[in-house]
């Protein structure tokens, strides 16, 4: 699988259609036609920690690729007009059924994601979320199951994405 960086990839001026589309510098493509420049920026996505007050972690198992099969940490992309606190409560939401209040920002991961053949830069935000005590997740959307796991059970070698086994070792040696 080759890596290829967003801006190799395309080669004409979305706004005009121009073959004149040229590397700019590292971030950013040029039209020389109608002077558009197209800045390739980092993609925010969140993930999060869910304890319940038993200590345990909530992971899921990743339904789709990139990675399917493997453990995760509920989350996704951030929308637009959507705070990464809102993305993070949503991203829960849709993947778990889980009903989150409060969010705390932690910490975050730069990242590629491969999605549809493209290396798609992302910077992925971290939170820290409490669950109510009787709360039973569901998977759906992006999960394939749900499991609250003890802190001293996880291992980080199970989860499939890069960032989020960075992720995890960092919040393990924090926390254990």
């Amino acid at each position: 699988m080759s890596m290829s960086h967003p801006l190799e990839v395309f080669k004409f001026c979305p706004k005009c259609g121009s073959e004149n589309f040229e590397i700019n510098n590292a971030l950013s493509r040029h039209c020389s036609d109608c002077g558009f420049t197209y800045y390739q920026n980092p993609r925010a996505s969140t993930a999060g920690f869910i304890l319940n007050s038993k200590g345990e972690l909530l992971v899921v198992r990743r339904a789709k690729e990139p990675q399917k099969g493997t453990l995760d940490l509920p989350g996704g992309f951030v929308d637009n007009e959507e705070t990464a606190e809102e993305g993070m409560i949503r991203e829960i939401k849709e993947e778990t059924g889980l009903e989150i209040k409060e969010v705390k920002y932690l910490f975050s991961v730069p990242n590629i994601y491969r999605y549809s053949g493209m290396d798609i830069h992302t910077l992925d935000l971290f939170f820290l979320c409490h669950a109510e005590d009787d709360a039973l997740p569901e998977a759906a959307d992006d999960a394939a199951e749900c499991n609250w796991v003890p802190l001293r059970e996880v291992y980080v070698e199970r989860f499939g994405l890069r960032s989020i086994r960075k992720a995890v070792h960092t919040f393990l040696q924090q926390n254990c």
